[in-house]
């Protein structure tokens, strides 16, 4: 699928990055290239985990932005979601 093809959903409040990157997953090191759009969610998804594990925890938080970054990265990529995130 090419990067013209995916578009980021109107609730999405993050950077929009001009290119792709490589990213690792920080607990098993597995990498996977990821085009602009894709590592734009990405980051938005960890930044939102960050944020939330430091309001102490998901108890505690509105996770529903993080959930539909997850369920967006899940439908549009599914080899990464589970290389990077699952």
């Amino acid at each position: 699928m090419s990067t013209k093809e995916i578009k980021l959903p109107k609730w999405f409040n993050g950077e929009v990055y001009k290119d792709g990157a490589t990213v690792q997953n920080r607990f098993s090191g597995e990498e996977y290239k990821l085009n602009n759009i894709e590592l734009s969610m990405y980051d938005f998804i960890i930044g939102s985990t960050m944020v939330l594990e430091m309001a102490g925890g998901y108890k505690h938080a509105d996770v529903s932005l993080l959930r539909k970054g997850l369920d967006w990265f899940r439908q549009h990529n599914a080899e990464a979601y589970m290389v990077l995130l699952d």
